[in-house]
């Protein structure tokens, strides 16, 4: 079985079903996880608090990152400072900006200056990582998401704006640069090149982790097989045979 290299980034992985949380805290490459309102209503939550301390009950102590659903400045700061008590290991998403375009930058420098470990969220320019570094505390833990797969899905290549990222992130040694909604496990390997600290990675690419360095021909052969197996299972007949 190939193993991965020897990484210093970091794996959280991305979802918010407590018992699929549960089986992952027991993969040693997953060091934390993450939750949005959208992965929650995925999840079936409807009592937000409840489920929120289900996915943190299942998380046993690691990090977990958990989201304001407000979208005005007074109650997004409410709502995380109210998440924020709920454990130790809460990172409080908070997103870059409201639905209005309005930059969350006073609310994300009143929550760090009370000490509050934040997840800022919904980055994709260098510009907002800019900003929102300068509204952390150099003192105070925090996470920077940039949407590199969003990024991407316009035909820019994130890689250059991750690595500015992280060189601007560098006067906040508390800050950690996540890599968000990756597409396939290369940005994995990319994510550690350009120096981030953190990618998020959902169930489908987890489960990709043990193809490092796999032989490519053995792969190839695997792929004929699995067309040929499919076919097969189908019924599928042409020519003579049919």
């Amino acid at each position: 079985m190939p193993t991965l290299p020897n990484l210093k980034i970091k794996i959280f992985a991305d979802g918010a079903d407590p018992a699929t949380i549960a089986k992952l805290r027991k993969n040693p490459a997953v060091k934390g996880f993450t939750t949005n309102p959208t992965l929650m209503r995925k999840a079936g939550a409807s009592d937000y608090e409840k489920h929120c301390r289900a996915v943190l009950e299942a998380a046993e102590g690691a990090s977990v990152s958990l989201e304001v659903f407000a979208d005005d400045p007074v109650a997004i700061e409410t709502q995380a400072r109210i998440i924020a008590g709920w454990g130790p290991n809460v990172a409080v998403k908070v997103p870059v900006s409201t639905t209005k375009g309005e930059f969350l930058g006073p609310t994300i420098a009143k929550l760090a200056k009370s000490g509050i470990a934040l997840n800022v969220t919904a980055l994709t320019t260098l510009a907002q990582v800019e900003r929102v570094r300068d509204a952390l505390e150099a003192d105070v833990p925090a996470i920077v998401s940039v949407f590199a797969g969003r990024i991407a899905d316009t035909g820019r290549d994130p890689m250059p704006i991750m690595s500015d990222a992280a060189k601007a992130l560098t006067s906040r040694p508390k800050a950690e640069l996540l890599w968000a909604s990756p597409r396939e496990v290369l940005n994995l390997y990319q994510a550690e090149a350009v120096g981030c600290h953190i990618i998020t990675m959902g169930a489908d690419l987890l489960s990709k982790l043990d193809l490092y360095g796999k032989d490519l021909d053995a792969y190839s052969i695997e792929t004929v097989k699995m067309f040929h197996s499919d076919a097969v299972a189908a019924g599928f007949v042409l020519g003579a045979g049919r």
